[in-house]
């Protein structure tokens, strides 16, 4: 098998996306991450095009060990300066320039003819010689340029130096089969295409960079560019989970690997839609909400059966928890059965009956039964003793104030009061509900706030997931009162923690044999 080279253009590219750009602090931190993972290329910017942006990229070449580090240039003297400037203290860095070659780039944005589009292409990459060896060449809006011309071009700069050159679809036009095709073209007619590596960069305009990178994998590309979540300019990017999961999934078909430590993709993902605020739809391919749930009656019986008859790869392989059964009217017995279990019930099949009946006049109601539902179906039925309820939360927050709250809990006729302050409105509730349930080992794993109705009294749920030693779990609630939602969704959690740990369970020891 061959190695697929990973070039991560989250920090350059993909910080182009409207809205996400990040701080220099969290630049390293994505960077970090970046290089746990093992990802094989960072692009860290485009240091010539601001002092923030030069300042980003000399950072993380000063803090960032194990990846090559690279910088974007013009093919112009100063931005390779600037590039090199930003860079040279990182263990190993690359310079990646570029020029248009595209007959609708050379004549309304560069006016150029195609023998100066070379020879500017040539002197960037003989200049860019002169500070090091590891130079990427690209051919912006190749997948648009004539494929004749484009080899020409790749020879030119390959015959200068580059080590590297990639082959972008800028604006996300071509298909799988024409871009294998841009490929195999490049690899047949470039007489020293054997000294350096072809690379693409794929758009995602008509939803087909995954396909497109892909693709040109299987006509002899072996270094791809992409994202974290897919993002980027207009539609994004080829999205990094998915490229090295579709390798990963079809090595057989594509007998192709990556040094990816794919067990920390999804934490990586969550790192980064939180850092830029771009929430992760869910069905969204390896990483959303809904990958590996699963709702039908049929696939949840066939799911709990071998994992394999629905699921093409396992949800612990990119770092996130076991396969989810999510209720609904679709819902079977036997998926029903496995949740309460998956909740750390284990009851007789007359109770299970009992139980579903009452579940299902609900989800006919619900587009989704929670596990806050079934909570109540518990209690209603008696399994379960209510737990942690709020009964009074006051929060001072604002400019130049101390963030403080005071929170009263109950739980059947006992009482808990306490008061807290903290970073910031939420910080100090849950700080307080800590302080008033005595308990200090919960570790917040995830907090996301989104939006389910618009307007002035807009609603917003809150989902939160905590940690208690070994046992994780969510809480979710909606208000039009965010902090009371944060609130309540976190106590949400921590019902399920205590529910797992200490509830009241009637065990059928001989229907679990």
């Amino acid at each position: 098998m061959e190695k697929i080279w990973i070039f991560d253009t989250t920090l350059r590219d993909g910080e182009q996306a409207p809205g996400a750009s990040m701080s220099i602090k969290e630049k390293i931190e994505v960077a970090k991450a970046l290089a746990s993972m093992k990802i094989d290329i960072i692009e860290a910017g485009f240091p010539v095009s601001s002092p923030a942006q030069f300042e980003a990229c000399k950072a993380i070449a000063d803090n960032i060990q194990g990846p090559i580090i690279a910088g974007l240039a013009r093919a112009v003297e100063k931005d390779i300066k600037a590039c090199y400037d930003a860079l040279k203290s990182a263990q190993k860095f690359r310079i990646h320039t570029f020029i248009a070659t595209s007959p609708i780039h050379r004549e309304y944005k560069l006016k150029m003819s195609k023998e100066e589009v070379i020879k500017n292409a040539v002197n960037a990459v003989k200049y860019a010689k002169t500070f090091t060896d590891n130079i990427e060449f690209s051919a912006e809006d190749a997948a648009r340029t004539e494929k004749e011309f484009l080899a020409e071009v790749t020879e030119a700069v390959i015959e200068a130096g580059a080590v590297v050159v990639n082959i972008p679809d800028t604006v996300g036009y071509t298909t799988p089969q024409e871009f294998f095709e841009i490929i195999k073209y490049l690899k047949t007619h470039v007489k020293n295409i054997d000294k350096a590596i072809l690379s693409v960069h794929c758009h995602n305009d008509l939803g087909l960079a995954v396909a497109n990178s892909l693709a040109a994998c299987i006509a002899g590309a072996r270094q791809i560019e992409c994202t974290v979540n897919g993002i980027g300019e207009r539609a994004g990017n080829a999205a990094m989970e998915e490229i090295v999961m579709g390798l990963s999934v079809r090595q057989d078909f594509y007998n192709l690997y990556t040094d990816i430590d794919k067990k920390k993709i999804y934490s990586t993902s969550k790192l980064v839609s939180r850092i830029i605020g771009y929430p992760i739809a869910p069905n969204k391919a390896i990483i959303g909400k809904n990958a590996f749930a699963h709702e039908s009656g049929i696939h949840q019986d066939g799911v709990l059966k071998n994992r394999s008859t629905y699921e093409i790869m396992k949800p612990e392989d990119i770092g996130r928890s076991s396969t989810q059964i999510v209720l609904g009217r679709h819902s079977g017995r036997a998926g029903f059965k496995a949740k309460i279990e998956e909740m750390g019930f284990y009851l007789s099949k007359e109770k299970i009956d009992e139980l579903y009946e009452k579940f299902i006049l609900i989800a006919d109601k619900k587009k989704e039964v929670t596990e806050e539902d079934i909570i109540s179906i518990l209690g209603d039925t008696g399994v379960l003793e209510k737990g942690y309820e709020i009964q009074y939360l006051t929060v001072v927050s604002g400019q130049e104030v101390i963030p403080t709250a005071t929170v009263m809990i109950k739980r059947g006729d006992e009482e808990y009061k306490a008061a807290a302050i903290g970073d910031g409105p939420v910080d100090a509730t849950y700080k307080a509900i800590n302080k008033a349930l005595n308990i200090d080992n919960v570790i917040l794993e995830d907090f996301f706030i989104q939006s389910v109705s618009a307007g002035r009294d807009a609603i917003g749920q809150v989902n939160v997931s905590i940690k208690v030693s070994d046992t994780i779990a969510t809480g979710v609630y909606a208000d039009t009162d965010i902090i009371l939602a944060a609130a309540k969704s976190y106590l949400n959690a921590i019902n399920k923690i205590l529910y797992k740990q200490g509830r009241k369970i009637e065990y059928d020891f001989q229907e679990r044999i």
